[in-house]
């Protein structure tokens, strides 16, 4: 069984940065991990994911250029560096490990992943 918990959600203004963090019990070292955000009244979609060596790394284009992601096998922590963050932003941010394991390439489709947090609350307003 694995739970990821994640940290490090909040209000900030426009053009801010946060860094939220995906801490796992129960191994990950395996599996691509993603990030997730769900707004009132929309869907869940994929904002990034990470493939299990790191080697590949996927965004929404909307965050391209602003997010990293990135992962520490050695702690089982994902981490989601957020930079310039603008309002549209605003949602509960979600982490998530893949169904399946060692694959090289990760996906942002929700359906490939089986573990999820509860989420942190992120808050972008002037």
């Amino acid at each position: 069984q694995v739970q990821l918990a994640e940290s490090g959600g909040g209000l900030v203004q426009p053009g801010d940065s946060l860094r939220l963090s995906c801490a796992a019990s129960g191994g990950i070292s395996g599996y691509s991990m993603g990030w997730f955000r769900q707004a009132p009244g929309t869907e869940r979609e994929g904002v990034s994911c990470i493939s299990s060596t790191g080697g590949n790394t996927n965004y929404l284009d909307s965050v391209k250029g602003r997010f990293t992601i990135s992962r520490d096998n050695a702690t089982n922590t994902v981490y989601l560096q957020m930079n310039s963050l603008k309002p549209e932003d605003t949602g509960i941010y979600h982490c998530a490990r893949s169904l399946a394991s060692f694959q090289a390439m990760c996906l942002m489709l929700p359906i490939e992943y089986d573990y999820w947090g509860q989420g942190t609350q992120v808050t972008v307003s002037s």
